[in-house]
């Protein structure tokens, strides 16, 4: 039975990936649980606020024991690691509630701006992209490759104080922060709200994309076949769109799975200048008052989706070149041999 599994190389290879799955969030824990507690700061403000300065330092000792925080620093996190097992990972010390409710309430405004991003972002760059592969080294790429390197080298917190300034103290268009009005507020008042922090995700890391997929595109278009493409008669046109992002499209979903990480981050930067309520806001709310408990759950969320979508990228990579699926088998052999 044991040399059947052993035999069989997808599920080898399925358990490695558990394997370096629980590893990796393993050890992601372990370090943010013990950074966060060297990092300067007292979290009993976060907890009490300026009520900490009126208090006994006997009054602050019994405060650390009733928050867990008085024990050694291993004690502390096999403690949280045993109720974390459970799906009990505390309160919030800033929020005074279940660190879930907290992450509940703004996991889907996150949703809402990095997912609709990063579709925006695809899309846009595979448009941008043919565009400009088809009009290579012509006037209109010259421009699109001008403009989309200086937008892409803009940092995003600096562009959403610059559409601030612009859209909403200058020109006072658009709201300045939130993901809606106070009381809720409708779709299209939802909508106006994303309007500013889109606009910065999507063009912090548009052209980026772009012009790997335009240069994707060139590669192909300078390949053999297509050269024997054009002599059978097609124009250039088909074959850009028939055979050449046929050709490329492989690569772009492996970029895809691999972008997705650093579109979320750039998320988390614009949410926090916005004061938009997701998830990034959270994290660095819970990094500046060392809320221990909100900030271990925001960066196991965040290091989990990194580390699936690096083990993503990893498949569609021997999905599309096998031969590095046979190096990781072959790899594997050697070890089990020895």
């Amino acid at each position: 039975m044991w040399r059947k599994f052993l035999r069989n190389r997808h599920l080898i290879k399925m358990v490695n990936n558990i394997g370096k799955f629980l590893i990796s969030v393993f050890v992601l824990s372990v370090l943010v649980f013990t950074l966060s507690r060297l990092a300067p700061g007292d979290p009993l403000y976060a907890y009490y606020g300026e009520r900490v300065e009126k208090m006994s330092v006997e009054e602050q000792d019994q405060a650390r024991e009733r928050l867990g925080l008085h024990a050694p620093l291993f004690t502390q996190y096999v403690r949280w690691l045993q109720r974390a097992v459970h799906g009990d990972f505390g309160i919030s010390y800033q929020y005074k509630t279940d660190v879930k409710e907290v992450i509940a309430a703004g996991i889907g405004n996150t949703l809402l701006l990095g997912g609709l991003g990063f579709v925006l972002i695809f899309a846009l760059a595979l448009f941008l992209g043919l565009f400009c592969a088809w009009r290579e080294d012509r006037l209109a790429d010259r421009i699109v490759c001008r403009i989309g390197t200086v937008t892409s080298c803009i940092p995003e917190f600096w562009l959403s104080l610059l559409l601030l300034l612009i859209f909403s103290v200058w020109l006072d268009w658009l709201p300045s922060s939130g993901a809606y009005a106070a009381g809720g507020g409708s779709l299209s008042d939802r909508a106006v709200h994303l309007i500013l922090p889109l606009s910065v995700v999507v063009l912090g890391h548009l052209w980026y994309y772009a012009f790997q997929v335009r240069n994707r595109l060139l590669e192909e278009v300078r390949a053999d076949y297509v050269l024997l493409a054009r002599m059978k008669g097609l124009s250039g046109r088909q074959v850009l769109y028939r055979h050449c992002l046929r050709g490329a499209l492989p690569s772009y979903l492996s970029m895809m799975a691999i972008a997705l990480p650093h579109i979320l981050g750039g998320t988390y930067v614009v949410e926090t200048v916005f004061s938009y309520p997701g998830i990034g806001k959270l994290a660095y709310e819970s990094a500046r008052y060392q809320d221990y408990n909100l900030l271990m759950v925001v960066s196991l969320l965040t290091g989990t989706l990194v580390i699936l979508c690096n083990l993503t990228a990893q498949l569609v990579n021997e999905r599309i070149d096998p031969r590095m699926g046979v190096r990781s088998a072959s790899a594997g052999g050697e070890v089990r041999r020895l």
